[in-house]
């Protein structure tokens, strides 16, 4: 299991934009599992909304998008890289997060050369699907 100092070892990605406490199973270059515990305090709760905190889709597809970037660089040829946004396929969103849920999103790499990199994603509370797509990654 890999801790956020871990993480952030892999990923540029850091406080408050990141959102993945830990990756609880990683095959690098092939598929990884991460975990966002959602704080009673995250940095959305104000504005969305006031008094019914619901954690926004841009930013459950960016949690997803990051433990696929984990699994994507955490390979040696990569490291150092960045992994972009290169696309957003077919995502659907079946259920609200808010504040005490935890996170589990998944992510296996369909297709990845050179540069480009694809991946089928979903993420659960509960064992219930919250969100699920299709995510590119450019590395720069």
């Amino acid at each position: 299991m890999l801790g956020r100092d871990e993480i952030m070892g892999i990923i540029p990605h850091r406080a408050p934009f990141l959102l993945l406490d830990r990756v609880t199973e990683l095959e690098p270059g092939m598929r990884a599992t991460g975990e966002l515990d959602v704080a009673e305090d995250a940095f959305w709760i104000p504005g969305h909304f006031p008094g019914h905190p619901v954690m926004p889709g841009v930013l459950i597809v960016e949690a997803m998008a990051q433990v696929g970037a984990v699994a994507l660089l955490s390979l040696p040829e990569n490291q150092g890289r960045i992994a972009f946004f290169g696309g957003i396929d077919g995502v659907r969103f079946k259920r609200q997060v808010v504040p005490g849920d935890t996170l589990v999103m998944e992510i296996e790499i369909t297709k990845a050369r050179a540069r480009i990199g694809f991946g089928e994603a979903r993420a659960t509370v509960d064992g219930q699907l919250v969100c699920s797509g299709t995510l590119m990654f450019a590395l720069g």
